[in-house]
Order: structure tokens, then sequence, then C-alpha cells
């Protein structure tokens, strides 16, 4: 694969990023963050409607606090006029006052990550071909957040297209992670993560194919929730064979995630495979009781997935918080050969994936702007034979029935949500890891994407700190469309370890 970004070298494309975030910023507020954007999501929604809050001051506060942190990440992208999102929070208090709320997130200021198209406002999912694209109306999903009252001020940086678990692309440049800027912010939803962790949004959607919801919620210590395929629906060309990437939501606590699920999820008439019914299941209580609760650590799957020296025991940690809860952590891993379920994985993607780039691969002026982690993809999918791709679905039913086979023994599974800790900025990907050079632009997420293949839903929590002070996550994973016991079981983890509240990044210290 070639090694260059269209004749930008790495570091233009972040100081281009840099640039862009100083262009959108309006004059700097005060240092200390206010304790408007400190609120969580659902004690922000309880004091807008009982007008303890109006959603000018809402909207005020945070506007300043990205003004003042923003360019230091390059996080939110697209920020719209101050003016006009003043003016939209005064209609909001206006609705407010006559009685109107429009639904859960009334008033909230939201940035839509920048693969959704949102009505009015720049789209570009990263790609300089669409730099210009401004869309006539909302996806299906970012309809459904316009419904329930949110504000929209932007977007939430991407990788180009997505393509890859690192937040760069040609548009905007790189994002930075929220606890080292040097660092990558993870991706594809780098973006909203970094956001939520610097308090610039109290709420952020995502997208997850290959860890895209659950790598930079781990390495920017916030909250992701990959669902099972069918739970957020979402409209396209192909609604019979529906990719394995999903939507989902991205929070600083359990309870705001499954708030923004709520809204998120439920059944439409687009998406004839998606659930039945709407998403208000998700707002059922989490409390539960985990006495006597079996729960399998895959770890590097008997060596078959590297990882840097520090992940596993930073994770390993996080064990005895399960076990005060009264869970039994044993180690344990599904029947069936990771290696196999691999290269399944990489057939797949190559199909769908490069399949949503084709018309622009197919044109040779605009498949000059496409990076070439996208045209790997378009020109493996290319070589494969539909017999290539029934076989690599058989593959991956092996492995999901393996998976399904391990969850019938145990109630959860626990992995890592990365290889690695956050790596430095400049690179694009990881050539290696403890020594195992990466053949793919994703392998470093080998292990992360079989959770993927499996179907499953996997919900990124906290798992601590590593030597460098870097963060690392651990997913819950639970049975195909059982979202509420992963909700449950990581509400009760965040209760006993608080550790996005204990530790803060240092942006927010100084």
């Amino acid at each position: 694969m070639r090694d260059n970004t269209r004749g930008m070298d790495r570091r233009s494309v972040l100081e281009m990023g840099a640039a862009a975030a100083l262009l959108t910023a309006s004059p700097a507020a005060a240092a200390a963050p206010s304790d408007i954007v400190m609120m969580d999501a659902r004690g922000l929604v309880a004091a807008i409607a009982a007008r303890k809050l109006s959603c000018v001051e809402v909207m005020g506060a945070y506007l300043d606090h990205i003004a003042r942190l923003n360019p230091k990440v390059n996080a939110i992208v697209a920020l719209q006029e101050r003016d006009v999102l003043l003016a939209q929070a005064r209609e909001r208090d206006s609705q407010l006052a006559r009685g109107q709320r429009l639904g859960p997130l009334h008033g909230l200021p939201h940035a839509v990550k920048d693969l959704q198209a949102v009505k009015g406002i720049r789209s570009t999912s990263g790609s300089p071909i669409l730099k210009d694209f401004v869309p006539s109306q909302d996806a299906l999903m970012v309809a459904r957040l316009r419904a329930a009252g949110a504000i929209f001020i932007g977007k939430t940086n991407t990788p180009e297209f997505g393509f890859g678990s690192h937040t760069y692309n040609p548009v905007y440049g790189a994002t930075h992670n929220a606890y080292e800027q040097s660092k990558s912010a993870g991706g594809s939803s780098g973006g909203a993560a970094v956001s939520l962790a610097l308090r610039m949004l109290p709420l952020a959607d995502g997208s997850d194919y290959g860890g895209s919801l659950r790598n930079p919620a781990g390495w920017n210590n916030v909250f992701g929730f990959r669902p099972s395929e069918g739970i957020v629906p979402a409209a396209g060309e192909d609604v019979w064979l529906p990719s394995m990437g999903v939507a989902g939501p991205m929070a600083r606590s359990v309870a705001d995630l499954a708030l923004l699920l709520s809204v998120q999820a439920g059944s439409d008439p687009r998406a004839p495979l998606s659930m039945d019914g709407d998403g208000s299941r998700f707002l059922a209580p989490l409390e539960a009781g985990f006495k006597g609760k079996r729960i399998a650590w895959l770890g590097d799957l008997k060596g078959w997935a590297p990882y840097e020296p520090g992940v596993l025991a930073v994770c390993r940690a996080a064990f005895r918080t399960f076990e005060t809860l009264g869970c039994v952590v044993e180690e344990a891993v599904p029947d069936a050969a990771p290696e196999a379920a691999w290269q399944a994985f990489i057939r797949l993607r190559q199909w769908q994936q490069g399949g949503g780039v084709r018309a622009y691969y197919a044109d040779p002026a605009r498949r000059a702007l496409l990076k070439p982690e996208a045209i790997w993809e378009v020109e493996g999918a290319l070589k494969l034979s539909a017999f290539d791709l029934s076989n690599a679905s058989a593959a991956r039913t092996v492995w999901s029935n393996a998976v399904a086979g391990l969850l019938g023994r145990y109630d959860y599974l626990l992995m890592p949500t990365a290889q690695l800790f956050p790596f430095a900025i400049e690179e694009h990907w990881p050539r290696a890891i403890a020594g195992v050079q990466m053949q793919t632009y994703h392998e470093w997420m080998k292990a992360v994407c079989l959770i993927t293949l499996a179907g499953c839903p996997s919900l990124a929590v906290p798992a601590g700190f590593g030597p460098q002070g870097l963060p690392m996550g651990l997913q819950i994973i639970a049975p195909v469309r059982w979202e509420m016991d992963c909700l449950k079981l990581a509400f009760a983890y965040e209760q006993a370890s608080q550790w996005t509240a204990r530790r803060l990044p240092p942006l927010l210290q100084a």
C-alpha cells in the first residue's frame, strides 16, 4: 500500500487541521470550564426542561468552551455561526415557554459525526471529493436527533470515509487525543470521543465497523456502544444485505449512553431488518445485581493477537471492579480458528466498504483523490467472486456460532478496545505491535474486528491508564440483541470505578 496522502506529508495534514480549527474559533472564554459543560446530559436535559437553565445559556457556555479547547484538538469541524446557533437556542426557549418540548434532547448542542448527512451543514466524510457537499436532507438517524430537539452546531471529525481507526483527513486534518495531544484520538469516531472527553459536547453519535465506537472511547476515557445490527436503523441503496457497520451512541456515563440510544434506536419502514418497536426500552432502569455472573476474558486469543506491553495488564487490573460486583472472571476463548475469521472479515469488508466508494474509484479524476486504504479496499473487492463472498459469510457463521457457544457458558465476554495504546498522531497506522509486522491498515485492530464479525453488542468502558498516562478501554460483550445486559453491567461497573469523573483530561485541569 502507498504511504502518502495525495502529495501531502503527514505534518501538512496536521498543520492544516490546527489552522482550520483556529479559523472556526470565537474569542476564548475564561480558562476554567463552566459548571454547565461539566454536567452530564441527563442533568442538563432536566435543568432545561425545568427551565432552571435556558437553552441560550447552555449554547453560549458550550460555544465558549469549544472556542477555548477545540483549536488544541480539532475535534469539531464545520462549526456553525455563533449568532445562528444562539437564535436556534432562543427558539427552543420560546417553544418551552409555549409548553412545547420537542423531545428528550430539547436544546442540547450536538455535532454529528461527519459520515452522516445533516441538512444545510457541509458533510464531507473527510474526503476532498465531498469537501463542498451540503446535503438537502438529513440521514435517517440525524432526523431522529433533530426531531428529539437537538441543535446541530457542526460535525465531528472522522477519517476519510471512515477508513481506519485513526482520525485524520485532507479536508480538516487530524484530531488530537484528549489526554495527550501528540497522540491519536482513535477512530473513526475520534472527533466524537475527544469532544465528549473535553466536555465540548454533552452527547455524541458515532458509527462502528471495525471498532470505531469502541477504540476512540477507550483511548479518551469515555463510553461507546456498538449495538447489534438493526438496533439503530440505516436506510440506503441496499437494505437487504446490510453492512456490518452500525451507528450507536457515545457518552460520559452509561445513563447518558442509554438516553441517546433510546433516540437513535427503533424500527423504520426504510430499514426492514431493523428491530421491532421504538427505542424507549433503553430507558428502563439500569440497576441490577451481578453476584455469581460468569465473565470470559478473551485476552489475546491464546497468543493469536499481539498486544503492546501494558495493555492487557491495565485491563486485567479492571477485573477487580467486576469482582467487587460479585462477578467471576475466567480466561476462555471461542472454539474456532480466529485466523479463518479474520480472513473472512477482510473479504467481507472489502466487498461492503470498497463497494461504498466504487463509483469514485471508477472515475480516474476522483480516484486520484482517494486515500490509499480506500483504493486497497476497492481493488481487493474487484478480485472477489460471489463464491468468495459466500465462503466468507460461511466462515463468519462458524465464528459467530463459536462466540454464541461461549456466551452459552458465560454471561459476558471481556476484551480490550485496542491492541495498543494511542500512537503518535503523525503515523497513518501502526506498522508493528510487539515486534509483529502489520500487513494491512486495520490489522492492528483485528482482535476488535472479530467482535464485529460475531454480531454481538459491545460496550466500551474505561479500563484505566497505562504507564505513560494514556487511556485504555474494555469491551463488555453480550449475546446478539442483549443490549440491556451490556448497559446494566456497564452501569454497575461505572458506579464502582468512576473513571470518567476521577481522571479528567489535563486540558480541563489547566
